[in-house]
């Protein structure tokens, strides 16, 4: 299946590996990208010769092209961009923030650049600064999210740019595939499918908590900050919405959550941790191998675009 962003980023299959701290580390990206999709190195807070050697260590593994997604909230998020284009990757992505500032310099060195957004307004405004492509993300993801809907959200950016769109949120099957195709979308970016991945380095109890969770096992939690995240349901979730819903101040809602994240995903603590996954956990009955996750996705969804 070839479209816009499989000749932008020189790819087999229109799929694209989610930007997730923690996870997307080389070996997921390299992983991804052998069996012909877009591999991500996911910078989030890491500091900038850590995403150097990431870089350098999927190299080693893959000569097929892979990505880097930027968190621009990082307080190293210039040195990150920096370190990006003295190692010559491929594509970068965006999250949480605006990369403006950053375009220029990524266009001058021939790096495509692909921001996630999460509204027709931030994907209008990408466009006219330069962006080669955009992810348009629905509220479905997991982790940070928007406020919109995939299903309403893609047809609405598709209808607002020239530039590709790729879509995210919710998407994690031939049929997820299929759906936003039919709504103009020319790639598709998965984050939770793949964090069952073989290759992904995410604790066995991350893993297992994903291929058991139901379809009502999602739960959004900081709505009151304007940071909102969606995680399984556990018991930090559980303590942080009674905090929520009692009025309890930011610093004490961080306090809970702090490091969260890497201790699910490290330390398998999927009771305390963050266990960070989309609305599409319900549907990850298995793991598998990269490969294999793109292999079945791609065969259903041609069955049924045909």
């Amino acid at each position: 299946m070839k479209t816009r962003i499989t000749d932008l980023l020189g790819i087999e299959y229109p799929i694209i590996q989610g930007g997730m701290a923690w996870v997307a580390e080389h070996h997921l990206a390299a992983a991804v990208s052998e069996a012909g999709g877009f591999g991500l190195i996911g910078a989030a807070s890491a500091p900038a010769e850590i995403v150097r050697e990431e870089i350098r260590k999927a190299k080693a593994l893959t000569d097929k092209p892979f990505g880097v997604n930027i968190m621009l909230l990082n307080p190293n998020s210039e040195e990150v961009a920096k370190v990006v284009v003295e190692e010559g990757v491929k594509a970068v992505t965006t999250g949480a923030g605006n990369p403006e500032k950053f375009i220029p310099m990524f266009k001058e060195a021939g790096i495509k650049v692909i921001p996630v957004v999460a509204s027709v307004a931030m994907a209008k405004r990408m466009e006219r600064y330069g962006a080669d492509a955009v992810v348009a993300e629905g509220m479905e993801a997991g982790g940070h999210i928007g406020s919109q809907t995939t299903m309403a959200l893609i047809p609405q950016v598709v209808d607002a740019v020239d530039i590709p769109v790729i879509a995210a949120g919710g998407i994690g099957d031939g049929r997820g595939f299929a759906a936003v195709t039919m709504l103009g979308a020319e790639a598709v970016q998965m984050g939770t499918r793949f964090v069952v991945a073989d290759e992904s380095i995410v604790h066995d109890n991350y893993k297992d908590r994903i291929v058991k969770a139901k379809d009502i096992d999602t739960v959004v939690t900081g709505l009151s900050t304007g940071h909102p995240i969606r995680v399984l349901r556990n018991q930090m979730t559980k303590e942080y919405l009674k905090l929520e819903e009692s009025g309890a101040p930011f610093e004490e809602l961080e306090k809970l959550t702090l490091g969260a994240l890497r201790k699910a995903v490290m330390d398998g603590d999927i009771k305390n941790g963050s266990v960070m996954a989309g609305q599409i956990a319900g549907l990850v009955h298995k793991r598998q191998s990269c490969k294999e996750i793109i292999e079945e996705i791609m065969r259903e969804a041609e069955s049924l675009l045909k």
